[in-house]
């Protein structure tokens, strides 16, 4: 035991230490924003119970809320794309980050109901519209082979920042809703401040200064020519199903475990399981398959997502519902860096803004459609029909990314902005000029080449 254990120990540290290392300092202020971000997230977590408990309108009225909160997320999925490959990410950072806090601040002050559904909507739409910014932003600044581990740090990061902030979100509430609001404009705001201090922009070329034949592969990128991908938009197909049974585990979870006989606390109890499973194992899963073949882990993931709820069709218990938690949550640990990589692999250089807008697109469409899907089947089929549902609709995801797989383009470094991370990842982004050498021969592959007749939305 004495032996062992300080070997366990060394070998843990080793693995932590591999697993940060070689990344450029620019990820991880990118990344402590991130962090910042969803520390601060208490709106959407208490929005409910402001708007039943403290301001007595009734459940139907939250839910509509809820659902304008959603379709401004849908609205700038696309528009945050947009402005990231026309303006930068650091530009449609700034903007999207200020627009938060500002339009949260505002949210905590309105009391008239239709203000109230107006400013959530803003709300909705200002906070997505930095999630293609990020992504792109990630996919410029770290190399090809480190883009995984990366995106699960950032996922690990949403997922640890989303636990405090829920559990954070309770104590302020009982002390002053307004607070709570306030308090999240505030962090949002210093997340703006950190992009603005330490964040150059790393777009190529985003100087102005490419030459015309690089000016010429931005403009042909447009709108038009992402929906005219068509392997691209098969994966954000599938992508819309697999987010569909995700969002099972906010939408029907609660619901089935009620009309069951279940608790809230029980409920709570049961999908605290997957919070915990993230922030504890999201690192030690990402070693595993960072560089294993995504359309394996594709297939593996929506299975485990399909049928982990699936499963649920046999709980009988708390212990049971947490066990189907588990499969399900190791699925979703899979396929949200996977997923989040392979939009990058398929994307060309300077449409990776719209290409992620789009991507983010079919996670905002799902959480509008996931609350109607499986309200009607619970209230209409029962709700073991929605996880047998889910375990079809697992499968199909799972037989769809075999089939469109067979032959990704290879990866290389030329998206790749060099110069910013060596080994020890010291190497800052060397300036404008820098960055426009760097993309000096960044051309998108045979394989991602997008269309000359396409539009310049």
């Amino acid at each position: 035991m004495s032996v062992t254990s300080p070997r366990r120990a060394a070998g843990l540290r080793r693995a932590a230490r591999e697993t940060v290392s070689g990344l450029p300092r620019e990820f991880w202020w990118l990344w402590t924003s991130t962090l910042v971000n969803r520390l601060g997230a208490f709106v959407a977590t208490f929005m409910a119970l402001y708007l039943t408990l403290d301001r007595g309108y009734s459940a139907s009225y939250a839910g509509l809320v809820a659902s304008l909160h959603g379709l401004g997320g849908v609205v700038s999925s696309l528009g945050g794309g947009v402005m990231a490959d026309r303006l930068g990410r650091r530009p449609t950072l700034l903007i999207a980050q200020a627009s938060t806090a500002l339009s949260v601040a505002l949210l905590g002050f309105v009391r008239d109901p239709v203000s109230i559904a107006g400013v959530a909507f803003l709300v909705g739409m200002a906070s997505n519209a930095s999630r293609p910014a990020v992504q792109a932003m990630m996919a410029d600044i770290v190399r090809p082979e480190d883009r995984v581990r990366a995106f699960s740090l950032n996922y690990w990061a949403i997922n640890l920042g989303f636990a405090v902030s829920s559990m954070a979100a309770g104590f302020i509430a009982e002390f002053s809703y307004l607070a709570g609001f306030l308090i999240e404009a505030a962090m949002t705001m210093a997340c703006a401040i950190v992009v603005f201090l330490k964040l150059p922009e790393s777009r190529p070329g985003g100087d102005g200064g490419e030459s015309g034949r690089e000016a010429g592969a931005e403009a042909s990128v447009g709108l038009v020519t992402v929906l005219r991908d068509r392997r691209f938009m098969s994966v954000v197909g599938l992508s819309f199903l697999v987010a569909v049974v995700f969002q099972q585990g906010s939408v029907g979870l609660p619901v089935a475990m009620g009309r069951a006989g279940f608790t809230p606390a029980d409920y709570g109890l049961a999908v605290a399981v997957n919070g915990i499973l993230i922030v504890a194992l999201q690192i030690p899963v990402t070693r595993l398959i960072e560089h294993r073949d995504p359309k394996r882990l594709l297939v593996v993931s929506s299975l485990l997502a399909g049928y982990g709820f699936g499963l649920t069709a046999f709980a009988g218990s708390v212990g049971v519902f947490a066990l189907t938690v588990c499969v399900w949550t190791l699925g979703e640990m899979i396929n949200a860096p996977t997923q989040t990589g392979l939009v990058v692999r398929l994307s060309p250089v300077h449409g990776r803004g719209r290409y992620q807008g789009v991507y983010t697109l079919s996670w905002s469409l799902a959480a509008l459609v996931a609350p109607l899907m499986s309200g009607a089947v619970i209230d209409r089929l029962g709700a073991q029909w929605l996880w047998g549902m889910c375990a079809v609709v697992g499968t199909a995801a799972a037989v769809g990314y075999g089939a469109l797989m067979r032959s990704l383009p290879q990866e290389d470094d030329r998206p790749y902005l060099d110069g910013q991370g060596g080994q020890d990842g010291d190497k800052g982004l060397a300036g404008a000029g820098a960055v426009d050498r760097a993309v000096a021969d960044a051309r998108p592959s045979a394989d991602t080449r997008p269309s000359a007749e396409a539009g310049t939305t």
